[in-house]
């Protein structure tokens, strides 16, 4: 390694997902990746550098003392990385109408990002205690973010317009869309694979335990699936998708009237979850022989399917789709259902090429290119520290 090291931190609600970067000139090169997992006590830091692997207790406190946590993080990650730290890149979720592209984090900009919590009360605050943290132990190291929602910025104003009153939506009540570093990543990617294709016309599923489908023209992006939260659009894991705001009121009049009961059941016993009352987690409803779990599985794969069409009406048209993230790079039934119910638009998939997880599915009699790309937000998160700090 060279004697710059680069961090980027990816906080969840479960885990603390971290890259290790070398710096080399204009690249930022990964290394090693770790992870922390919030959910196992004791705490555990796993991570990997090259071939060696190592793995830590933290004896830190995540509810009442989280920068202890990233202390000994710190310490630990640092006495095995010959390098010196000089950045630390973080995913933010939330960029509002103030960020739409990556930032250097000052005290201002923090403040900024604070006051977006209310757009994002669950995902914003996971990345600002871990801000906060390397601001108290390393004040002399730069510090960027990341946004999801920034590279949706290019979106037309009648996309991202909800049907309010005109005042709430210059108030920021509107589509933002999230997941935009998958997406950033998978634009780039494309390009590199097939550069015709990539300034055509691409709907790129990001199919997670977060789920969402981005629209794009040459690499950018037009619409999305999820709008206001990240709770929009397609069903997830635990999150419904799309929801008639009327069955909100219905549920509310019965009973439900606290908002923190309402975001727990919306983030959290919806969804295929919800769907299947079995399980969020694709790989385990498609091994179960429960109708329930087989109608969880048709649901989420009609929704995928509906919400391209309606993509392909924004966009004028169809050259590709990209299929990405947990389900959509491992998953080769969710692919395959999706794009039978797609043959309408003249889509084939190559059977054989997708059950062997191949980068191009299509058949070659298909009227649009299907891929298979793994996406990478960390590179995205360390390539836009590496652009602002040199």
């Amino acid at each position: 390694m060279t004697d710059d090291v680069l961090l980027t931190f990816n906080a969840g609600s479960s885990t603390l997902k971290i890259g290790i970067f070398e710096l080399t000139g204009t690249q930022a090169i990964n290394v090693g990746r770790g992870k922390i997992d919030f959910d196992q006590t004791p705490l555990s830091l796993r991570y990997s550098v090259g071939q060696d692997r190592y793995e830590k207790s933290i004896k830190g406190d995540n509810a009442a003392n989280f920068v202890s946590v990233v202390a000994e993080t710190l310490d630990h990650m640092l006495a095995h990385l010959p390098g010196r730290l000089r950045a630390v890149a973080h995913r933010v979720v939330h960029g509002g109408m103030t960020f739409q592209e990556a930032a250097l984090l000052d005290d201002a900009a923090i403040g900024r990002i604070e006051k977006l919590i209310p757009l994002a009360p669950l995902h914003q605050p996971q990345a600002l205690r871990v801000i906060r943290s390397i601001e108290t132990l390393r004040p002399d190291v730069a510090q960027v973010a990341s946004f999801d929602t920034a590279f949706h910025s290019s979106q037309a104003d009648i996309v991202r317009r909800l049907a309010i009153p005109r005042g709430m939506h210059d108030d920021g009540v509107r589509r933002y869309g999230f997941h935009g570093l998958s997406y950033k990543y998978i634009a780039s990617r494309l390009r590199q694979i097939d550069p015709t294709t990539a300034k055509g016309k691409v709907i790129a599923c990001h199919l997670g335990s977060g789920a969402s489908l981005c629209a794009m023209e040459d690499g950018i992006s037009r619409d999305t699936s999820m709008g206001f939260s990240a709770l929009d659009g397609i069903p997830m894991a635990t999150r419904p998708g799309w929801l008639d705001p009327g069955a909100l009121l219905y549920l509310m009049r019965g009973g439900m009237r606290q908002p923190e009961r309402i975001e727990d059941f919306l983030y959290h016993e919806c969804g295929l979850l919800g769907v299947s009352g079995i399980s969020g987690d694709t790989r385990v409803l498609l091994e179960d022989t429960r109708p329930e779990a087989a109608e969880a599985i048709d649901l989420f794969c009609l929704r995928i399917s509906g919400e391209i069409g309606r993509l392909c009406a924004t966009i004028g048209g169809l050259d590709a789709i990209v299929f990405t993230a947990g389900i959509g790079e491992n998953q080769p039934q969710i692919r395959a259902r999706v794009a039978q119910r797609l043959q309408w638009l003249g889509i084939e998939i190559d059977e054989d090429a997708n059950n062997s997880n191949l980068t191009s599915i299509n058949a070659a009699t298909s009227n649009a290119r299907l891929f298979v790309i793994p996406t990478d937000e960390e590179q995205v998160i360390a390539d836009e520290a590496l652009a602002l700090i040199t």
